[in-house]
């Protein structure tokens, strides 16, 4: 089996495990940003880069140039509340574009959307939120707004 497959073999326990975690405790587990990372370079072919590297999660090589990929991810659960937001999103670090991974209470991919750095940036200086402004949070509505769908789940 290789490194590939193995991670892949986790990642499907992970989920299960967080997802009946999810049901028994009404809390989630953390492994939110993992799974999406994986699920956004396996369905998008990317490729993801060391742990701590600063900035970008996944490379995307497209006609001999590599874009710099932020992956965030957001799982929502049935009946969540409305304005649900991202992690922080820093624009001290190099990045391109950043992609949001949309994972259902199963923690499987169901959209994928893809923000550019400019629209990221603008969004996160636009007066008006202590959260956006001094956390780099953006919300999952306001960041399906500024960015374009890039996959969604058949079905």
């Amino acid at each position: 089996m290789s490194d590939q497959d193995r991670v892949m073999a986790l990642l499907a326990e992970a989920k299960r495990v967080a997802a009946e975690y999810y049901s028994v405790t009404g809390k989630p587990l953390g492994v939110t940003g993992e799974v999406a990372e994986y699920e956004a370079a396996r369905i998008l072919n990317l490729e993801l880069t060391s742990p701590r590297q600063a900035g970008y999660d996944a490379l995307e090589h497209v006609d001999g140039s590599a874009k710099r990929l932020q992956i965030k991810g957001r799982c929502l659960q049935d009946h969540c509340k409305p304005g649900q937001r991202l992690g922080s999103i820093r624009l001290n670090h190099d990045w391109d574009a950043v992609l949001m991974v949309i994972l259902d209470q199963k923690f499987e991919a169901v959209e994928i959307y893809e923000a550019q750095r400019p629209d990221v940036a603008a969004a996160l200086k636009a007066p008006g939120s202590k959260a956006r402004n001094e956390r780099g949070a953006l919300s999952v509505s306001k960041f399906r707004a500024i960015g374009t769908r890039r996959w969604r789940r058949a079905g």
